[in-house]
C-alpha cells in the first residue's frame, strides 16, 4: 500500500475548481448554435469528479512549470473526450440511462439528435484546443509537444470506441478475465492512460525513464477505476453515484464482481492500485498527488 495515506485531501477538489473554469474558458471561445450551445454546456459542466484533469495537473505537478499552458490544453482536451463519450453512452442506443452527475442525461434534457450532436463537436473541439494558444497567447504552440499529445489522444479516442463495441457484444455473455480485461484497459482504462500520458510528454524528454513508469502506473490505475465503478454499481446508492445504480446486473453485463465475486474484486481492486503506487516509489515526494488521487480513487464512493 502506499506511503502516501496522508497526502493532501484536497487535491482532487483543487483540480476540479481549476479545471471547471478552464473548461468554461474553452468552451466559450467556441460559437455554438441552440440548442447544440446548451446540450454541449449541460454535457460538460454539470461537475463529476474530473478525475482525468486532475492526473494531468499531477503528472505536471512532478516538475512544476513546465510547458503548463500544453498541460491545462490537455487537461481540457481530455475531459471534453471523456464528455463526449458519456453523453453518447447515455443514449437510448446504448446504456439508455436517465441520469448522469445527479441531473437529467443529455438526451433527456435536449434530445436524442441534438445530445448526438452535442457529443460529435466535443470531440473535435478537444482536438482543436490542443493545436490553440489557449491559456497561452504570447507563447508560439510547440509543434512536436502538440503532436505527441494528439496522437496520444487520438489512439485512446479510438480505443474507448472499441472497448465500448466490446463490452456491448458480451452483454449476456460469461467472458474470461482476459476478456474482460481487454474491454476495460480500452473503454475505460485508455483515457485514463492517456490524460497522463499527453502532461507525461509535455514535461518530460521522450528518453526520460519517467516516461515508462508513468505508463505503467496508467495503466495498472486504469483498470483498477474500472474495476472499483463495477464494484461501486452494486454497492452503492444511486443518490451517492450520481447515475442509476444497478445497471450492469440489470444489463447483464460483464463486470468483475459478476465474474470472480464481490470480495475477490474488491481484493483484485487493490492489487492494482499497489502496483500503480509502485510504478511512482522513484519519483519520491513528487509525485505526492498522483498518490493523493490513487489513494482516493480506491476509497472512493462514487
Amino acid at each position: 500500500m502506499s506511503s502516501f495515506t496522508d497526502a493532501p485531501s484536497n487535491v482532487l477538489a483543487e483540480a476540479q475548481e481549476r479545471i471547471q473554469q478552464d473548461l468554461l474558458t474553452a468552451l466559450d471561445a467556441f460559437f455554438l448554435p441552440e440548442p447544440l450551445k446548451g446540450a454541449v454546456y449541460h454535457a460538460v459542466m454539470l461537475g463529476g469528479k474530473r478525475v482525468r484533469p486532475a492526473l494531468c495537473y499531477a503528472v505536471a505537478d512532478i516538475r512544476p512549470g513546465v510547458n503548463a499552458a500544453a498541460v491545462r490544453r490537455a487537461a481540457v482536451a481530455v475531459e471534453l473526450i471523456h464528455c463526449y463519450s458519456l453523453a453518447h453512452d447515455d443514449l437510448p442506443c446504448m446504456d439508455n440511462d436517465l441520469l448522469r452527475r445527479g441531473q437529467p442525461t443529455c438526451h433527456v434534457a435536449f434530445g436524442e439528435s441534438t445530445a448526438l450532436l452535442a457529443g460529435d463537436i466535443l470531440q473535435s473541439m478537444a482536438f482543436e484546443i490542443l493545436g490553440s494558444r489557449l491559456f497561452d497567447q504570447s507563447t508560439a504552440v510547440d509543434a512536436s509537444i502538440v503532436l505527441k499529445q494528439v496522437q496520444i489522444l487520438a489512439t485512446a479516442t479510438s480505443k474507448m470506441v472499441c472497448g465500448q463495441v466490446m463490452d456491448l457484444q458480451a452483454e449476456g455473455q460469461h467472458v474470461s478475465q482476459e476478456v474482460l480485461e481487454n474491454i476495460h484497459r480500452n473503454k475505460t482504462g485508455a483515457l485514463i492512460s492517456a490524460a497522463i500520458m499527453m502532461a507525461a510528454v509535455a514535461v518530460f524528454e521522450g528518453t526520460d525513464q519517467a516516461i515508462p513508469e508513468l505508463r505503467k502506473f496508467g495503466q495498472s490505475i486504469g483498470l483498477a477505476f474500472q474495476v472499483q465503478d463495477d464494484i461501486l454499481d452494486i454497492v452503492a446508492e444511486t443518490e451517492v453515484l450520481g447515475k442509476t445504480a444497478g445497471k450492469d446486473q440489470q444489463a447483464d453485463k460483464s463486470t468483475y464482481p459478476a465474474l470472480m465475486g464481490l470480495e475477490q474484486a474488491k481484493a483484485y481492486a487493490k492489487e492494482l492500485h499497489d502496483q500503480a503506487f509502485a510504478s511512482l516509489v522513484s519519483f519520491g515526494d513528487s509525485a505526492r498527488m498522483l498518490n493523493s488521487i490513487a489513494v482516493f480513487l480506491l476509497s472512493r464512493k462514487s
